[in-house]
């Protein structure tokens, strides 16, 4: 594939794909217990995250971003329950992934990311698209609040 990952992100593709189909799900469920708890002023506000319907599982999300435009540094904040393992797992890879980069960085990432994940062979298309409205949002409220 023509365009580059970020590091942090490459590096989890690349791990993903060095192991067994089987194991990619055990790695998914580290990341879904490796997800960060929301800081007291979103877990307080929860109207403040959005919503990802695309999700089987109920996942809110929402960006911060510091600083100007494309200079500007991305953290993430998602809220998916303990018994949504799956979800859970995308929103903590694209959190060890994304979380502390450029807004220009994140905006780059490919679409199809979770396609470099080599997740097609561990979990269903519909669950894939939940991964995919994730970082579609995350885009856009990027975009939105650097003005990009």
């Amino acid at each position: 594939m023509s365009e580059r990952l970020p590091q942090a992100f490459d590096a989890i593709a690349r791990d993903f794909n060095a192991v067994t189909v089987p194991d990619r799900l055990q790695m998914l469920l580290e990341f879904s217990q490796a997800l960060p708890g929301l800081p007291e002023r979103y877990a307080d506000h929860p109207e403040l995250l959005e919503p990802v319907p695309e999700c089987q599982s109920p996942i809110f999300l929402v960006t911060e971003v510091d600083g100007p435009a494309d200079d500007a540094t991305v953290h993430l904040f998602f809220s998916a329950p303990p018994e949504a393992p799956t979800t859970r797992g995308f929103a903590g890879i694209l959190h060890e992934g994304l979380d502390g980069l450029s807004a220009r960085e994140v905006l780059d990432v490919p679409g199809d990311v979770y396609n470099r994940l080599g997740l097609g062979e561990a979990v269903s298309p519909l669950r894939l698209r939940g991964m995919a409205g994730m970082l579609g949002r995350i885009k856009r409220q990027v975009r939105e609040k650097t003005g990009g």
